[in-house]
């Protein structure tokens, strides 16, 4: 039992009102009547990507827990504020995999989550550091009556497995305990039998971690909600969170070795470009030293332990993680895991590809296991055509997320459900890997764990051209869904309906059609980022600025998202030709995505990106973030506005 009762402490409700949440950190009297709490407040919230810099202790971070929106909360509001309970609304933890976050809370002296429902990253990472959380409400009215509550009790609805790990002191210890036989697995092989299953299961079923079989691999079969330790093919870390891993991994397993059967790389792509003369001088002043203090962590871990490391301090390519996973990596049915939520890009491959935080990344070096809670399947069924060739994945999915269904997590009867999407359907075989990444990197924003696509041509095509396999063993390697396999849902996508969508500031999924928000003026253009950044983004750019002069307000950015990638785009005449156009053309990285590099968002512009999160402040500033096409984009970079593409005359 942990007795838990406010005396003088205080909770802290993160409301809409912005008077409401001032009036709380200056001590004003305060009763919660009902009013609407902040929608998916995110990691970017939770702890800034400037705040992330600085370290990944709680002395370091919990006086910058909740300074990410505007000026509504300042540094030390919240660690001087007394609160020790906060209170958000749906999708609490939105975004990143960052486990600064729960960090940050532990250090502004947060000992319970409420919310109306957390995200899967979230909720984990805490479960994983031992974070109490819960979703019943009740809790706080008790609370206010002076009446002690059992934080234990509240961790009850666990999983038997995440219940064990929480229990036993967290991920790291009870991982050490199962490596050296004093741990067992609440689940077992026995009694199982076979059924249809879908990729995703059909993956971890055979990747499961099982102790009372000889091999200690492998289940019949997999259930949705089920919780397991899984092995994992690929491990991959950046120098935002390299430092936090080395210091668990050192903590965990002293000097040990890394697990060998494991292929694990260091990326360093999120700092690379935010030293760039178009860096504005105010960001390089919070970020540059502290930042390079990290890399420098990062270079060092993957030195020690003769990890590969793709970027500067590396001898291997640079470019942002998830694109070079897709490149160089990702094969059918493998189980990939980063600490960096896009990891589901990698799903475009066939694969079982997600995000993790910290603990869990260190848990797989030492052991080669991660946890997963095998999700919920919703088969997206993608079919027809857009006669005018606009719709591009970036439409679709920003349409798929933006829906009720998804925005609202309807697919969602418990707590700790998760959803993976899959995509089939004939309108896949339109598509290049290129594009298809866009479908599977977004999926996270939609409250997904992950997403993966179908078996289709442009898969295997990629695989045989760009990776030099066989074309038998790739076929063969294939993960094809059962033909009687059970979905939460099958959310059905005619391409012909759906319209050139834009995800307008604050979050992705605010969903608009273009024909709503056209005419709004746009200072700032970035084609960047794991999302937009790929050989086809820039053709597609080049095939809207081809032939015209950018608009003088007009300041953007391409940074291509790979050295291939760069290298390419130069042998076709792409970055002469946005060069010539006026844009700025940087080497690959992460850049202005999370604020660290050219075309950041400053106070007051307004940014058509190309990227996938348009949290407020994530960028680097408070100007409003517009989320769209290359195409789109490209077009706005000509005409100073949001533009509708239809009509647009392509230049040859």
């Amino acid at each position: 039992m942990t007795p838990f009762t406010l005396g003088d402490k205080k909770i802290f409700y993160y409301t809409e009102n912005p008077e409401k949440v001032r009036d709380q950190i200056d001590g004003k009297p305060f009763h919660y009547n009902g009013e609407p709490l902040v929608f998916g407040v995110s990691t970017d919230t939770i702890i800034n990507g400037a705040a992330c810099t600085l370290g990944y202790t709680e002395d370091i971070l919990g006086p910058h827990f909740l300074v990410g929106k505007g000026d509504l909360i300042g540094e030390n509001d919240m660690a001087n504020g007394n609160f020790a309970v906060v209170v958000g609304g749906e999708s609490y933890g939105s975004g990143s995999s960052r486990e600064v976050a729960v960090v940050a809370h532990r250090g502004a002296g947060i000992r319970l989550v409420v919310a109306k429902s957390l995200e899967r990253i979230f909720r984990e990472n805490m479960t994983f550091d031992r974070l109490y959380f819960t979703t019943d409400f009740t809790v706080l009215d008790q609370l206010h009556a002076g009446k002690t509550i059992d934080l234990d009790e509240l961790m009850q609805d666990l999983s038997p497995l995440y219940k064990a790990v929480f229990f036993g002191g967290g991920l790291l210890e009870f991982g050490k305990k199962i490596v050296s036989g004093d741990a067992d697995l609440p689940y077992k092989e026995f009694g199982r039998k076979k059924k249809p299953m879908t990729i995703a299961e059909k993956i971890l079923s055979a990747k499961a971690v099982v102790m009372e079989k000889p091999d200690r691999k492998g289940l019949s079969f997999v259930e949705p909600g089920e919780q397991l330790f899984v092995y994992a093919d690929f491990l991959g870390m950046h120098e935002y969170t390299g430092g936090h891993v080395r210091s668990l991994f050192v903590k965990a397993f002293d000097r040990g070795p890394i697990h060998s059967g494991t292929t694990v790389r260091g990326f360093n792509d999120h700092f690379v470009l935010i030293g760039h003369d178009d860096v504005p001088a105010d960001v390089k002043k919070k970020r540059f030293t502290s930042a390079r203090e990290l890399a420098k962590e990062l270079t060092s871990f993957c030195n020690e332990k003769k990890i590969p490391m793709h970027g500067p301090g590396g001898t291997m390519p640079a470019g942002v993680c998830h694109r070079l996973v897709v490149e160089s990596y990702a094969k059918p049915g493998d189980v990939i895991a980063l600490t960096d939520s896009h990891t589901p890009t990698a799903g475009v491959m066939n694969c079982f590809a997600y995000g993790l935080g910290s603990t869990a990344i260190a848990m797989g070096l030492g052991t080669g296991m991660i946890p997963v809670t095998v999700p919920k399947t919703v088969r997206i069924w993608i079919d027809g055509e857009d006669p005018l060739h606009l719709v591009t994945p970036k439409d679709l999915i920003l349409h798929i997320i933006g829906d009720p269904y998804f925005r609202e997590q309807k697919w969602k009867t418990k707590p700790g459900d998760t959803v993976i999407m899959q995509f089939g359907g004939p309108a896949l075989e339109h598509f290049t890997v290129d594009e298809l990444s866009v479908l599977t990197n977004m999926t996270v924003e939609g409250s997904a764990t992950t997403g993966v696509v179908e078996p289709c041509e442009p898969v295997i095509k990629f695989l045989v051209e760009k990776r030099g396999m066989p074309e038998s063993e790739v076929r063969d390697m294939m993960v094809h869904p059962d033909e009687n396999a059970h979905y939460e849902s099958i959310y059905k996508v005619n391409i012909a309906d759906v319209p050139v969508t834009v995800a307008t500031p604050g979050d992705s999924r605010n969903r608009k059609p273009i024909t709503m928000v056209k005419g709004t003026k746009i200072d700032n253009v970035v084609i960047v980022s794991c999302t937009g950044a790929s050989l086809e983004d820039l053709r597609q750019v080049a095939l809207a600025v081809r032939g015209r002069k950018k608009f003088d307000r007009i300041h953007m950015v391409v940074t291509p998202s790979s050295q291939q990638v760069y290298d390419d785009a130069e042998r076709e005449g792409l970055l002469n030709l946005f060069e010539k156009f006026g844009a700025v053309i940087t080497e690959p990285g992460c850049g202005s995505c999370i604020g660290n590099g050219p075309g950041i968002s400053i106070n007051g512009s307004v940014t058509a990106s190309t990227s996938n999160r348009n949290f407020s402040g994530r960028m680097g500033g408070s100007g409003d973030v517009f989320l769209v096409s290359p195409f789109v984009a490209g077009i706005a970079a000509c005409t100073g506005e949001l533009t509708d593409p239809r009509g647009w005359e392509i230049v040859n």
